[in-house]
């Protein structure tokens, strides 16, 4: 669904349950991330970009008190006092919402009730963090509503919180991050550990980025993710005692993990490998589009593949098809997998003209070989949160 699309059919939602016309409409975006995975826990870097799949809130003060959460795609509700203890619920997408809201009147935020519609054209369980965009565009919605002068990255760091507070997830920085600071044509450099961040153009002229979702999700992801923050820290703590001038990952070079094989033993060894390289390879695509060098871009995505799959170990057979079979399209510069792992997407950069005929060869192949059709996902990048200005209210039905 296209974005006025989605804000006309979500305006129009609020107009026929509340019998009036929304007073704002606001986007808040998903994220890809170009390269940087897994290093966020890590010391390292991360290069994401917001894109132009959104959250659409549409939204209204009342006089009542009461707040009104509506969720046009789940078909669902919640309806509460403002005045009332807040505290987490069974309905989990109401938990990233409440998680905020809380937060806000914790720190004495002068608010009052609303409604409050919302509705999304951003692929679920895809990996393009719509948890983030509800969390910081619910925040950001409510910043601007009621005047309450927070900083994007208050906005930021309040959505992280609320996902670790209300909904149980244990998330890193990043995905809040991109869906508030996006910029159009540019990705951002963000340090994990310090949070600062500087933006680099990514003007893709003669180039497209596609995502293919691969439809699986192995169970494994949750303890497979914390195995190997496990190993990487036990890693890091060898690699210090050896190396007593170092004090993160990013003092490393890949030489003095060559140095440590013995020490390290096989497995840690692969994943403090990654982790260095992956640091060295953010930092060396930063550079490859401040040059505008997209060949170079894409063949450091696909070193990244190869990390994760060969090393860092948290790729699956149905993803390193998806990856290999890309590769031997001529057209497709670089590919990888994207996220955490253990299923989801691949992120694909291919010279602009060839995606249909592209994406078709891999979508036939991928379904022949798992009988699974790949979602397909295209996008740009966009700006971060915003309000919708150019709205003009619901058009009136027409009469059949």
């Amino acid at each position: 669904m296209k974005k006025k699309k989605l804000i006309a059919n979500t305006a129009a939602h609020f107009a026929e349950i509340f019998k009036s016309q929304p007073e704002h409409i606001f986007l808040a975006p998903g994220r890809i991330n170009i390269i940087g995975e897994h290093v966020d826990y890590n010391d390292g870097y991360v290069l994401p970009a917001a894109i132009n799949k959104y959250i659409c809130f549409a939204v209204s003060t009342n006089e009542t008190g009461e707040v009104n959460f509506v969720s046009k795609d789940l078909s669902d509700a919640h309806h509460f006092q403002l005045s009332d203890d807040i505290k987490p619920m069974e309905k989990m997408w109401a938990n990233y919402m409440l998680g905020v809201l809380s937060q806000l009147k914790d720190k004495g935020s002068r608010l009052q009730g609303f409604n409050v519609v919302f509705a999304s054209n951003i692929p679920m369980g895809a990996g393009l963090s719509s948890s983030a965009a509800l969390e910081c565009g619910f925040g950001y919605m409510l910043n601007k509503l009621f005047n309450l002068g927070l900083s994007k990255k208050e906005i930021a760091l309040i959505g992280q919180k609320s996902e670790h507070t209300f909904a149980g997830v244990n998330c890193g920085i990043m995905d809040q991050f991109a869906s508030v600071f996006g910029k159009k044509d540019h990705v951002f450099k963000l340090d994990c550990n310090t949070l600062e961040h500087d933006y680099h153009p990514a003007e893709f002229t003669e180039y497209s980025v596609f995502l293919l979702d691969s439809k699986v999700k192995h169970t494994h992801l949750t303890s497979g993710y914390n195995d190997r923050r496990r190993e990487a820290a036990e890693g890091l703590e060898i690699l210090k005692a050896k190396f007593p001038q170092v004090k993160t990952f990013r003092d490393l070079s890949v030489a003095q993990v060559d140095a440590a094989k013995d020490e390290l033993g096989d497995v840690r060894y692969r994943r403090c490998h990654f982790v260095v390289g992956e640091i060295t390879r953010v930092l060396d695509a930063v550079e490859a589009l401040e040059k505008s060098d997209f060949q170079k871009l894409g063949n450091l995505m696909t070193e990244t593949h190869k990390g994760l799959s060969e090393e860092y170990e948290v790729s699956c057979e149905e993803i390193d098809y998806l990856v290999d079979r890309a590769l031997e399209e001529k057209d497709i510069l670089g590919t990888r997998m994207m996220g955490g792992g253990f299923g989801g997407c691949s992120i694909n950069l291919v010279k602009k003209g060839a995606e249909k005929q592209v994406i078709g060869r891999i979508s036939e192949a991928y379904q022949t070989k798992f009988d699974i059709e790949p979602a397909v996902y295209k996008v740009k990048i966009s700006d971060g949160c915003k309000e919708y200005k150019k709205f003009k209210g619901v058009a009136p039905a027409t009469k059949q």
